[in-house]
């Protein structure tokens, strides 16, 4: 499987509860911080539902 390189671009401190609780459980915990997660689909939903406050790459 292929792998996601996610890094977190902006604060959460003005988000939502929901979109808090998915950025922590991808592992993000600070500005700039990345982290590398197996591409499957209910990490490319979560992704996609904070996508403005990550960055999400192909590994």
């Amino acid at each position: 499987m292929s792998k996601l390189i996610i890094t977190l671009v902006k604060s959460i401190n003005n988000a939502n509860k929901k979109q808090v609780a998915t950025v922590r459980a991808l592992g993000l915990h600070k500005v700039g911080q990345t982290i590398e997660q197996e591409a499957t689909p209910s990490i490319r939903g979560m992704v996609r539902h904070v996508a403005h406050l990550v960055r999400c790459e192909e590994a």
